[in-house]
């Protein structure tokens, strides 16, 4: 019995002793390793961080230009607007060139294609007569 139970108490107690030795050196070693991975992972993220400052900072700078884009737009509509009322010299130019001013505006949609009244997939050979040779036949294209 007693030499069962040391055959059990050695491994056990080395066991133990392995493990706090391990615990002890992982804890007073510089961890070269991990803090390596760690540097990776920071940086990592800092640029990742960039990246998204840098696509925001682009959405809000490509917004603020379609604002002014459409600002221009609008003052170039009512500068011409105006050069129609002040230049044209009878109502009825001054009516047309407010009209081709606003024609974009009014204008009806366009047509779309129709679609093709046969819902038929396209065959991938060429349709026969009945009771013709067909491609495959050894008669297909001799005269007779």
């Amino acid at each position: 019995m007693e030499h069962s139970l040391l055959v059990w108490l050695l491994p056990t107690l080395a066991l133990v002793v392995g493990v706090a030795i391990g615990f002890l050196i992982a804890r007073l070693a510089p961890n070269a390793v991990p803090s390596s991975t760690q540097r990776q992972l920071d940086d990592i993220q800092e640029r990742f961080d960039s990246y998204q400052n840098e696509v925001v900072t682009h959405f809000n700078s490509t917004a603020t230009l379609v604002k002014k884009l459409t600002q221009s737009y609008q003052e170039v509509q009512d500068h011409l607007a105006e050069g129609a009322n002040r230049l044209a010299l009878d109502e009825q130019t001054r009516q047309r060139l407010l009209a081709s001013l606003h024609a974009d505006a009014t204008q009806a949609p366009r047509e779309r294609l129709t679609p093709p009244r046969n819902q038929e997939p396209p065959r991938d050979y060429a349709p026969k007569a009945p009771n013709a040779p067909g491609m495959l036949d050894e008669h297909y294209g001799l005269k007779k």
